[in-house]
């Protein structure tokens, strides 16, 4: 039934971002099958099919090297998310994946205290259904706006 299906999606997008918003990024990969992508592009890029993206995965040891690059290596102004997120719109649905799209506002929030609207968009994803949790084979996070802060470090 298509609702057991939306909550089932919401309740692992709900997981998702409250990973992201409370600084758990070690969590975040598991989201992900192995074999997965996760891509940040612009709503053009996106629209004139362009496959280059801000970010770019495609295996979730690249997720677990983008946490320990966040962790380890790279230097950044500490700040944290706070995620909004629409309800899930199934696109497809089979007995093993189901595609989403997701509308979701997310506001930036500095160590000073700055808050800000940091990004507006939309999730595109594929589930796979394993039986178990649904696991994110594709994200592809369309940014609404084709401008970038220099400060996209942490996963939308």
């Amino acid at each position: 039934m298509i609702q057991d299906v939306v909550n089932l999606i919401n309740h692992v997008q709900g997981a998702y971002v409250r990973c992201i918003d409370n600084g758990q990024l070690e969590a975040w990969p598991d989201f992900f099958e192995e074999n997965c992508t996760y891509k940040i592009t612009t709503a053009d890029n996106y629209a004139l099919g362009l496959e280059a993206g801000v970010i770019f995965a495609n295996s979730r040891g690249m997720l677990c090297d983008r946490v320990a690059s966040l962790r380890e290596a790279n230097i950044y102004e500490r700040h944290v998310y706070r995620h909004f997120l629409g309800q899930p719109w199934i696109l497809a649905e089979d007995a093993a994946e189901v595609s989403s799209e997701t509308s979701f506002f997310v506001v930036r929030i500095m160590r000073g205290g700055a808050t800000d609207v940091y990004a507006t968009g939309r999730y595109l994803d594929v589930y796979r259904l394993n039986g178990g949790a649904p696991k994110i084979r594709e994200r592809i996070v369309v940014c609404d706006s084709s401008r970038f802060d220099t400060l996209l470090a942490l996963p939308l």
